[in-house]
């Protein structure tokens, strides 16, 4: 029981590469996004509600949902028309993401992902804003503000030993 919530995560990362078979307009595509959402908030909280967090179901919990947003942007940032400056921005905060990762391994010779709640909520809001960037940039554009303060804040955190 107590490696349920790491079968679930492992269920995303399956999803999430059966998503890059799938055709984005069908049904079936938005089916396997909305499971690998929910999974991602499902595993979480029967993790603590098991009392069994450990540092490995989070760090697989960071694969899958990196696994996650790498399967949806391959997918979805084809075909979205999306500005420039969006693109750049969105550039900008993977750039950060990976300066915070070269930082962690070079001070603690790991890859750290705190999970702090601006990188909650970037996540969560991500999930909920894809869909809508169909129709508007504004959802998108939100959470990419949010985005750059949670990738800022991160690095924080790995710089003063504040990660979790």
């Amino acid at each position: 029981m107590t490696q349920l919530p790491n079968i679930i995560t492992l269920f995303r990362i399956a999803g999430s590469l059966g998503l890059l078979l799938c055709d984005v307009t069908g049904v079936v595509f938005w089916i396997i996004y909305a499971l690998c959402g929910l999974s991602d908030i499902a595993d979480g909280w029967l993790a603590r509600k098991l009392k069994c967090v450990t540092k490995k179901g989070a760090l697989l919990d960071s694969v899958a949902d990196i696994c996650f947003v790498a399967c949806c942007a391959w997918k979805l940032l084809l075909i979205l028309e999306l500005p420039q400056w969006l693109w750049l921005w969105a550039g900008v905060i993977v750039a950060i993401k990976i300066v915070n990762q070269i930082l962690a391994l070079v001070m603690y010779r790991r890859c750290c992902f705190p999970h702090t709640t601006a990188n909650k909520v970037t996540g969560f809001l991500l999930f909920i804003a894809v869909p809508m960037t169909f129709r508007s940039i504004v959802p998108i554009t939100i959470v990419a503000a949010i985005a750059t303060f949670a990738a800022v804040q991160e690095g924080h955190y790995i710089r003063t030993r504040r990660y979790k």
